[in-house]
């Protein structure tokens, strides 16, 4: 390829990738075919016509390389899309959900430990259904539970059943057992995390639990083998780092560290390490990849150097290069092959490549070719944060000719001043995009990575790692790491630590970005202040909100429980706040936190309709990152909650106005609060209205409660309709066989229901004959397993935007 080409031919790989990962879904593999097929001949009629090019003008050099680059765009097009075909042919078939079925296969990655039992990754070999073979995805990702599980919420099922305590696992090891599963399937909000993407990269086209009840037959192991070495040497080595190491909080940091494991980092941790900015060191990133990689070619040059036949053989530096390269790729294979290491291993094998090759190509070029190397290797990473932000730092490092590759200085007064002067650049650079991808950003960061990564890639990781050698070492790892700790959780706790903005569209982001780099550039002071204009989008863009005597509904997608926020023209409800998955995670730190920041939402009221944690699981972490909201609930005096914000009653006849919006409390009645046997008969019921739309919030009130709101609310001589009557009804328990009575619906009369409740969640919601009841009058009844997030507007009340269909990609699974 010729040189004038190459950058072209780079961006037209580049942007076919891009294109195939918008499409909602898959075309016919055979349109794919011909996508590749075409792009070969053009490159065929080109080298042919090579000759004929290099004697005309530029103008047809020009069209050449448009041509050619459009050429290895259909290339990539067509080579993505038959990569995503072939692996979604794959996938678990619906009717294998949720049937017991006998698998054998092998433990494949690093087993994770939680409060509920064991999660791990598990290569399949063979399953039966019924004793016949059936064909399931190759990749399962599995949980264990321990104790009570799939408790459900009607008669004769509170008691759940009794499962078995998982069994030591190993990575290598044989098992057979029975698995219940399902598609993967994750929550699609505004803004959030795509748990289907994460899992279609990683490789997993099923996810399900261990059936290990007393009437389900007994897991057993069969055999241990050697099919993943690597695996089992990590959680050998996780294992001795934590009966090394005393407190486990610091156990977790060095594991994650040494050996890839992430899940064992505390959530308090994360978010010090989030709000001062260096996340990216506490775990296997692209800088200690390269940090290990520099280290290792040093090693190896200074020992390659002693021996006269081996430098006649291969030149030090080429061997030092090819020893530095070989030593980081197994130190990214011993920390699991995350994806931010597989990026950096790519990038330094294409550089290396390069260099070996006697090429010296422009910057532009080095760094375009090593992008369509990771993408050609991975196209979905281009849907990660990791990905911009690892290959904007590198771009921004090219650009403003930091000699980020090539440092002259030797003196370490030099070198130093050179790594404070990177470190500037990349956080003015990067700020505007980090700001897009997270909406927020650390003030502090520049300085915690100032004396963070010094510390721990010259300190905390070599201790560390030669740890596995000499485990006494970990010790002195920890106290490191304790130091470290002491400095940012001061450096968090500093007033404007960390801004907060809406999330702004793309073109604020790029355009933020070219400020950034405009800024940084050796350029004088008059140019680089034309960066400033560049800035402004995406640091004061703030995101639409209702008109004035309106008002937004948005029921986000938090699985099985309820979080639906209010906003008008200037205040924002939260109406409960999502269930409690684990110790380590809820509703609120998962989803309604990254929501309200990237919306620029700032909640005047937290209403908690009971103290369920299904609904109350994700509060402490909204009421903690809302300090100014007051709460409304009626959970009882002495809930933790109460600690963190005490809680006015929620009461009948509470009423309030909002920028021409009506809100009013219907149940419970002042006279219901005392002992509480029924939590569910305590629900906030919260009626929103406007003068033309009426929404209805009505928690998990059951038929007693619904009957006695009837009643109330019956029609009169001075009023002609029910006080129920709404557009919108938030359906009563998730569609529980216990609301959602005949009576309720005839008063309500709702237009639209929405109805919270987890995918293939293990009570059934919304139960068969409630969805009949809502039919026979009409109701259009809206789910987030099928919706993901739902919106609704009371100036557009007709329509409800889902956010799966409005954010439909061909990896997200589609509810039958």
């Amino acid at each position: 390829m010729r040189e004038p080409t190459l950058a072209p031919a780079l961006l037209g790989l580049l942007l076919g990738s891009a294109l195939q990962l918008q499409q909602a879904t898959l075309w016919d593999p055979v349109v794919y075919s011909t996508f590749m097929l075409v792009a070969l001949v053009i490159h065929a009629l080109f080298a042919i016509k090579k000759s004929l090019f290099k004697r005309r003008v530029v103008v047809y050099a020009a069209a050449y390389a448009v041509i050619y680059a459009l050429a290895l765009a259909l290339l990539a097009f067509g080579t993505v899309g038959l990569r995503a075909s072939y692996f979604a042919s794959g996938a678990l078939a619906p009717a294998l959900q949720g049937r017991d079925i006998a698998v054998t296969g092998v433990v494949a990655a690093l087993p994770q430990r939680f409060e509920g039992g064991l999660r791990f990754r598990f290569d399949l070999e063979s399953a039966q259904l019924g004793g016949q073979e059936v064909a399931l995805p190759r990749k399962l990702e599995l949980a264990w539970y321990a104790g009570v599980f799939a408790r459900g919420d009607g008669p004769g099922e509170l008691m759940g059943e009794l499962q078995r305590m998982p069994e030591p696992l190993l990575a290598g090891e044989r098992w057979q057992f029975t698995v219940r599963l399902k598609a993967p399937h994750g929550g699609i909000n505004p803004h959030g995390f795509d748990f289907e993407l994460w899992q279609w990269e990683q490789g997993v086209q099923a996810t399900g639990y261990v059936r290990a009840g007393p009437k389900d037959p007994v897991p057993q192991r069969l055999a241990t083998t050697w099919l993943h070495p690597i695996e089992w040497a990590r959680q050998q080595v996780r294992e001795r780092i934590f009966l090394q190491v005393a407190d486990p909080q610091v156990a977790g940091l060095i594991a994650a560290l040494v050996v890839g494991d992430q899940a064992a980092i505390e959530r308090a941790d994360w978010d010090v390490f989030r709000a001062t900015g260096v996340a990216h060191l506490m775990s296997i990133s692209g800088l200690h990849i390269t940090m290990f990689a520099w280290l290792a070619a040093g090693l190896v040059g200074a020992l390659w150097r002693r021996s006269e036949r081996l430098c006649l053989a291969l030149p030090a530096p080429s061997a030092a290069a090819l020893g530095g390269l070989g030593l980081a790729l197994s130190y990214a294979l011993f920390s699991g092959w995350g994806v931010p290491a597989q990026r950096t291993v790519l990038m330094l094998a294409t550089v290396l490549a390069l260099r070996l090759a006697g090429l010296r190509w422009p910057w532009p070029q080095v760094w375009l070719l090593a992008c369509a190397v990771v993408v050609a290797v991975d196209p979905w990473a281009m849907l990660q944060a990791g990905f911009w932000l690892s290959f904007v730092a590198v771009g921004v490092l090219f650009a403003t000719d930091s000699e980020a590759v090539s440092a002259d200085g030797t003196r370490v007064s030099g070198r130093l001043v050179k790594m404070l002067r990177e470190q500037w650049v990349i956080t003015l650079a990067l700020t505007p995009l980090t700001l897009l991808l997270f909406g927020q950003v650390s003030v502090v960061g520049l300085l915690a990575n100032a004396l963070a990564i010094p510390w721990v890639t010259l300190l905390v990781t070599p201790l560390a790692m030669l740890g596995t050698l000499a485990p006494a070492l970990w010790d002195g790892a920890g106290w490191a790491l304790g130091v470290l700790g002491t400095v940012l959780r001061w450096l968090a706790a500093w007033p404007w630590a960390v801004v907060s903005v809406a999330q702004a569209p793309v073109w604020a982001g790029v355009a933020g970005v070219l400020g950034g780099v405009f800024l940084a550039m050796r350029l004088p002071w008059s140019l680089r202040l034309c960066g400033l204009p560049l800035l402004m989008p995406v640091l004061q863009w703030q995101a639409p909100l209702p008109p004035p005597a309106e008002f937004e509904l948005l029921a986000a997608d938090i699985g099985q429980g309820n979080a639906v926020l209010v906003r008008t023209a200037q205040h924002a409800l939260l109406y409960d706040a999502g269930p409690r998955f684990s110790r380590e995670s809820d509703a609120g730190h998962r989803v309604l936190v990254p929501l309200l920041r990237a919306l620029g939402v700032r909640l005047d009221r937290l209403v908690l309709s009971h103290r369920d944690s299904d609904h109350t699981g994700g509060a402490a972490a909204v009421l903690t990152m809302q300090p100014q909201a007051d709460l409304l609930s009626s959970v009882e005096d002495d809930n933790a909650l109460q600690q963190l914000r005490p809680a006015k009653r929620c009461e009948a006849g509470q009423k309030w106005q909002w920028d021409g919006v009506d809100f009013e409390v219907l149940h419970p009645q002042a006279a219901d609060y005392g002992p509480v046997h029924k939590t569910n008969a305590m629900s906030c019921v919260l009626r929103i209205s406007t003068a033309r739309q009426v929404v209805l919030l009505a928690g998990d009130i059951e038929q007693a409660q619904e009957l006695r709101l009837v009643q109330q609310t019956a029609p009169t001589r001075t009023q002609e309709a029910s006080g129920l009557r709404a557009d919108v009804l938030l359906v009563p328990h998730h569609g529980s066989k216990t609301s959602s009575s005949a009576e309720f619906l005839d008063a309500v009369q709702p237009r639209i229901a929405l109805v919270q409740a987890g995918y293939r969640n293990r009570f059934g919601h919304p139960v068969g004959p409630v969805l009949v009841r809502y039919a026979e009058r009409g109701v259009n009844v809206l789910d987030s397993p099928h919706c993901g997030a739902m919106t609704w507007q009371s100036w557009q009340s007709t329509q409800v935007q889902c956010q799966r269909r409005h954010d439909q990609r061909y990896w997200h699974h589609r509810v039958p």
